[in-house]
């Protein structure tokens, strides 16, 4: 163990927020015998319950508007805590460390225990749900964590059975931001796109971020399209350490990708410049649409890089399930697919999602949080046979189709309650024809008329279930 018991023994560490990382870090630091205090800015019920819970654990408990504790001598914040919020610019104007959940799980791992990251605006849960069921196909004890569900904390701290040889690590940039020391064994950049600018403060801070990704010693992992990517692992990543890209165009030297219907591995096969290996084929891909290709190879590229064998790479994309909402089929009625694409919620996933369909009768619109679509509309007017527009944003998108495309046609859905959805589905039936995907991929937030994407998702596709069966 990398374990940091003596040092964490009597420190008084402050620990921000009580969602979905504060508490198992803060219950890790308890049994390490720290002096803990969490502080959470919002006082209600749930909060308030596990407040209790921690309390009874031996943790000081402080919610509403709250400051640094006095003696602090370390702050371990959840992700999604600004740089500029009170607590964390008091504890950087004293000199305290701030350090994330992603940190500390770092510093508290078994020192054996092998990370494998992914982070990018879209895609990470795809591929590190991929890369698990690649490792354990291969004989691994993996597991996904991070941003996928098991906070990347108890992953590390699990002993006897439950204990885990590599993890596939998801990593926001928010917790790449609170990131000192972490080098994985490898890890990959998906891609980038405008997203979270509002809390980095830019795109070259947003991008910065993802970089730290790759650590000292930490196999890089690019797309191989995005010249941005390579640039970062460029500057930002050790010279020293191999550089892999991947993606969907035929392989070079040190690369893995597509021949024909073949994924192929030509970096971590004896000889690259010569030799390469055969890791599945498209059908083995579930969807095969090109951005979800790409997580596959990624994905591999990983996995390839600790040594799994090919033939685990595509046992592993058998195994694989897609999560709900992600280029999902619904059902094909008369004629006409129609597809679930609920987590697009931006400009870049959607436009990966419509790129995977020659005609498309596309559902968008919500909250586009400032994001600019001109770009994703004009590259996406020749394949629209039609275009129904929701949500509090929708007028953007709508300017933007008379502009980019002019011939589409467009129905706009001006209701925002719960019979919206049957409208929304009705009018896309509508403008349909055989052969076309009915595709939900919003490029926006849903939060102006639902609680998350899951919830949007799910009234699409109650909406078309009902359709198919009238």
């Amino acid at each position: 163990m990398t374990d940091t018991t003596t040092e964490l023994g009597g420190r008084r560490v402050c620990v921000t927020g009580l969602g979905v990382s504060g508490p198992p870090v803060a219950r890790a630091l308890l049994e390490r015998g720290a002096r803990v205090t969490v502080v959470e800015g919002r006082d209600d019920e749930a909060n308030r319950e596990r407040a209790r819970q921690l309390r009874d654990l031996g943790a000081t408990v402080e919610l509403g508007e709250v400051g640094l504790p006095e003696g602090t001598e370390l702050v371990v914040t959840s992700p999604g805590w600004r740089p500029d919020a009170p607590v964390l610019a008091a504890a950087a104007d004293a000199g305290i460390e701030v350090i994330g959940d992603v940190e500390l799980a770092w510093r508290l791992r078994p020192a054996d225990q092998v990370w494998l990251a992914v982070t990018g605006t879209n895609g990470k849960t795809t591929t590190v749900r991929m890369l698990e069921a690649m490792l354990r196909a291969d004989g691994r004890r993996a597991l996904a964590v991070g941003n996928v569900g098991t906070p990347v904390i108890e992953a590390v701290l699990a002993t006897g059975e439950e204990r885990y040889d590599v993890l596939a690590v998801e990593l926001s940039s928010f917790q790449l931001h609170w990131s000192s020391t972490l080098r994985p064994h490898a890890a990959a950049i998906l891609n980038i796109a405008p997203d979270h600018l509002d809390w980095h403060g830019g795109m070259e801070a947003y991008a910065a971020a993802k970089a730290r990704i790759y650590g000292p010693g930490t196999v890089r992992v690019v797309n191989a399209a995005d010249p941005l990517i390579r640039t970062l692992a460029e500057t930002h990543g050790d010279p020293a350490a191999p550089l892999v890209g991947f993606g969907t165009g035929v392989p070079r030297a040190g690369e893995l990708g597509l021949v024909e219907d073949l994924l192929v591995d030509r970096a971590f096969v004896p000889d690259p410049r010569t030799g390469a290996v055969e890791l599945a084929t498209l059908a083995d891909v579930v969807p095969a649409a090109p951005h979800n290709v790409a997580n596959a190879l990624a994905a591999a590229a990983l996995a390839r890089s600790a040594g799994a064998a090919p033939e685990a790479v595509r046992a592993g994309l058998h195994a694989f399930r897609p999560e709900p909402h992600r280029i999902a089929h619904v059902a094909t009625v008369d004629g006409v697919d129609y597809v679930d694409d609920s987590k697009a919620t931006n400009a870049h996933a959607a436009a990966a999602s419509l790129a995977a369909y020659p005609s498309v009768v596309w559902v968008a619109g919500g909250l586009l949080k400032g994001a600019d679509v001109t770009d994703l509309v004009r590259d996406a007017a020749g394949r629209l046979r039609g275009v129904v527009l929701l949500g509090a944003d929708r007028e953007q998108l709508r300017e933007a189709l008379e502009k980019y495309a002019p011939h589409v046609p467009v129905v706009d859905v001006a209701r925002t309650d719960e019979g919206a959805m049957a409208e929304v589905v009705a009018a896309a039936a509508r403008l349909a024809q055989k052969g076309d995907t009915v595709l939900l991929a919003p490029a926006a937030a849903s939060m102006d008329m639902f609680p998350n994407y899951s919830e949007r998702g799910n009234a699409f596709a109650r909406e078309v279930r009902a359709l198919a069966s009238s």
